[in-house]
């Protein structure tokens, strides 16, 4: 029914549960590692009973760094489970060239150079057998730590009235039954629509110059790569509070 669901101010944690969230990387890994000792300066001085944090995805492209970032949120997430990355568009897109190399495109067309670039291999994406050749160099250097990153990304997570995904959902489906596409791809349908949902839906996907606190999201994409700023929020109890790194 309209009007049914979660609002931004009621949405609440887990009892004794603190969750950060961090909107879009694209390479920053800058802004990335201020942030998450920022992030981590606050639990170690606070000491919640139980806290999460968790990437929104899109930790690759555009930016200069998608290889440091890579290297960070493996390990990281490798070493503590409570770090939660979930998968981006930009994230599986990487996957899928390295599957199938094309000149056309996500990857190709939307700052896969860069990320090749961090990697130090100069990509060409044309004609074909430059574009072979520098897959093959790719390949070569992604270390399979990195690989297996991207391969075990989740789609989604949740924790009390909260629901966190990289795009958003399709309205009017129950949470658990999402598809892959809408979670990682889904724009306007989802951005226009002022239904409540069943949850909270915590996204980034399509940058904005601040973020979009709405009664029924929040989108905490703020363009880092272009920006400097990279934009995360905390939420505790029914307590939320945006953090913002610039660089």
């Amino acid at each position: 029914m309209p009007g049914e669901g979660i609002r931004y101010d009621e949405a609440s944690t887990p009892a004794g549960m603190r969750v950060y969230a961090i909107g879009d990387i694209h390479g920053r890994y800058d802004l990335l590692a201020e942030m998450h000792r920022r992030i981590m300066a606050e639990i170690i001085d606070d000491r919640p009973e139980d806290w999460r944090i968790i990437c929104l995805g899109d930790y690759v492209d555009r930016g200069p760094e998608s290889r440091q970032v890579l290297e960070f949120l493996s390990r990281s997430s490798a070493a503590d489970p409570r770090i939660i990355c979930l998968a981006g568009n930009h994230d599986l897109g990487f996957l899928s060239f390295l599957a199938q190399p094309r000149a056309e495109g996500l990857f190709a067309n939307n700052g896969g150079d860069a990320t090749a670039r961090s990697y130090g291999v100069e990509l060409q994406f044309s004609p074909r057998e430059a574009l072979q050749r520098g897959h093959a160099a790719l390949m070569e250097a992604i270390p399979q730590e990195h690989l297996d990153f991207l391969h075990g990304l989740k789609l989604s997570a949740s924790f009390g009235d909260l629901f966190f995904c990289h795009a958003g959902i399709r309205p009017g489906i129950p949470l658990d039954v999402q598809s892959a596409e809408d979670l990682i791809w889904i724009r306007e349908r989802f951005r226009h629509d002022p239904t409540l949902h069943p949850k909270l839906v915590v996204h980034g996907h399509t940058p904005q110059r601040a973020p979009e606190i709405m009664p029924n999201r929040v989108n905490l994409d703020t363009g880092a790569w272009h920006s400097g700023r990279l934009t995360a929020m905390m939420f505790e109890g029914r307590r939320k509070r945006l953090l913002e790194v610039a660089g």
